[in-house]
């Protein structure tokens, strides 16, 4: 494998150099059939800066459907877990074989836009950035998945007015390839959210990493009430879970509205002066105070969605309480049934 310097990689990107640079995209799938196929095509219609070469790596962790089929059909280099062991080891499996100087991930009902690679190499031109983070985009109808892009619009500018992140989502991520291996890669301890977990470790280490809002992937978003509730209750286990590492990031993270934790404060208290109402009827009051302040929480988040969907906006405030009170359960799960130690 060819290594190169920052100065070097400088110049590989520059599309006037002839010199080479080998990038590495990783994809962990499972069962993934329904998306699959776009993710892929996506991936190999990306338009490259002149001396860039792109190898895909799609980890297949078990399927048992078309996804390894897919994959050969779409002569994507195929590497295969016999039995499903987690996106983590899916990721590490990938990262194993891969020949790029610069690793992107990206997932497997993801799609990215034609210029995607061509933004997400872009920040490390600077010598001191280890890694990036991009963004979502959808096109879905669905109400519930309209509110979870603006969620996520929330969250972005948050980030863009950090010189420094401590997050990034593999649904869009690149390190460097050096720095990641040195690393160990991702704890496959962790079965969620293990990218969070890997990011803290790595700003922990004082390695820097930036947001770039202009590389984007196309995702399919949890559709559903039913689906977002899980989803935010799986989150919040394994937030608590990482917290136990890395105490520091409960006072505050690059990517969490200091909002949401006084929501989700809020829903507890409301949810907890309510199951007192029967024996205390002045609680019935304390609890309309709680949730009076939980819908001011709101206001800023509302003022957003207004301005771009107002459906969602009028929709917001029960969606908030619900993803307020999902993570508020898995964290409390986390928080009383810690990991097994091993």
């Amino acid at each position: 494998m060819v290594m190169a310097t920052p100065e070097r990689f400088q110049r590989a990107v520059n599309t006037h150099s002839p010199t080479l640079m080998n990038v590495s995209i990783i994809i962990p799938a499972l069962n993934a059939y329904h998306t699959l196929p776009a993710c892929l095509q996506a991936c190999q219609s990306q338009v490259l800066p002149a001396g860039v070469q792109l190898e895909i790596i799609l980890v297949d962790d078990g399927s048992t459907d078309s996804t390894q089929e897919i994959a050969r059909a779409a002569g994507v280099q195929l590497v295969q877990h016999q039995t499903q062991r987690g996106a983590a080891a899916a990721r590490n499996s990938g990262l194993a074989v891969a020949q790029g100087e610069i690793i992107l991930f990206t997932d497997a009902d993801c799609a990215p836009q034609p210029n995607w690679v061509a933004k997400m190499i872009r920040p490390f031109q600077d010598p001191t950035v280890h890694g990036c983070k991009g963004i979502y985009a959808t096109n879905q109808p669905e109400l519930v998945a309209r509110f979870v892009q603006i969620e996520y619009e929330d969250k972005y500018d948050l980030l863009r007015t950090q010189p420094a992140i401590d997050f990034i989502d593999t649904y869009s991520a690149g390190y460097r390839a050096d720095l990641l291996k040195a690393a160990g890669g991702f704890d496959e301890a962790i079965h969620y959210v293990e990218d969070q977990e890997l990011s803290f470790r790595l700003a922990a280490a004082g390695h820097k990493m930036v947001f770039q809002e202009t590389a984007v992937v196309f995702h399919q978003h949890s559709n559903s009430l039913p689906r977002y509730f899980r989803k935010k209750v799986m989150i919040g286990y394994w937030k608590a879970q990482i917290m136990r590492r890395y105490p520091e990031r409960v006072i505050k993270d690059s990517h969490t509205p200091q909002v949401l934790k006084l929501q989700m404060a809020l829903v507890a208290l409301s949810l907890g002066t309510l199951a007192t109402a029967a024996l205390f009827p002045v609680a019935f009051v304390v609890t309309f105070l709680m949730l009076g302040l939980f819908l001011l929480t709101t206001l800023p988040f509302l003022q957003k969605a207004w301005h771009k969907d107002r459906s969602v906006c009028w929709a917001s405030p029960w969606l908030l309480f619900c993803r307020a009170l999902a993570l508020g359960i898995g964290y409390a799960w986390g928080l009383v049934q810690p990991l097994a130690k091993t």
